[in-house]
């Protein structure tokens, strides 16, 4: 009788695991992690700004190559820098709520996510003007509270089809390119970083110098950029 206990425990644990863990598990909510697959198309999302260092020499690329991206918004890096905020919306490119702290929300209680989401949709709208409609995890991490706040948001909650770890300080602009390169794939929703979740003056210049090479490599390879809106429920 104990095996049979002890292999549901250990099969509920795994569910919890990957409904925590994995940025697109439907198991707290729904989670859109890919785009369609029909056509070569990707979506260009950016994490943890805003960031004067990094996230104004995007904007100028994206502009420049009339492409749109996608933007997670730290709430108390929007308090530091609302001039970058408010040029990111102005710029027409999906702003998304990516809590106020950077904080891992797994082990957090509905009040204090309940908080973090909040707090961070109100200095997105005071400061932007723009309601937001998307909400990325920190580290993709989440558990039932976090649906529940996001639901009374009106949020589409977003994982990623992939990464290419462009926070490793050890990573060169040419190695983030070639990570994308080799990764994209039709429907992509490609998860970079325009600044430093904990630290609002974390160095993200690598990743502002690599993109106009994955926007040439992307478009060499027949792919076009959509935004990442299109996918909002």
């Amino acid at each position: 009788m104990l095996i049979p206990i002890a292999t549901a425990s250990a099969a509920a644990l795994g569910a919890w695991a990957y409904g925590t863990y994995e940025p697109n598990s439907p198991l707290f909510g729904r989670a859109v992690g890919r785009g369609p697959t029909r056509e070569r198309v990707a979506y260009l999302t950016f994490d943890d700004g805003p960031n004067p260092g990094a996230t104004e020499p995007i904007l100028e690329t994206l502009a420049a190559s009339d492409v749109p991206a996608a933007f997670f918004l730290v709430g108390e890096h929007v308090r530091r820098f609302p001039e970058v905020a408010r040029r990111v919306a102005a710029a027409g490119h999906e702003v998304g709520n990516h809590t106020l702290r950077h904080q891992k929300l797994h082990f957090r209680g509905p009040r204090r996510i309940r908080e973090e989401l909040e707090r961070t949709h109100e200095l997105i709208v005071d400061t932007t003007g723009r309601v937001p409609r998307s909400f990325r995890a920190p580290h993709g991490y989440r558990n039932p509270f976090v649906g529940v706040a996001t639901r009374r948001l009106g949020y589409t909650v977003f994982g990623w089809t992939f990464g290419v770890w462009d926070s490793d300080p050890r990573v060169s602009a040419e190695q983030i390119r070639a990570r994308v390169r080799r990764k994209l794939r039709p429907g992509a929703i490609i998860l970079l970083h325009d600044g430093d979740g904990y630290d609002p003056g974390g160095d993200r210049r690598r990743t502002a110098a690599a993109l106009p090479g994955i926007i040439a490599d992307a478009r060499t390879a027949g792919y076009t950029f959509r935004p990442l809106g299109d996918l909002v429920l």
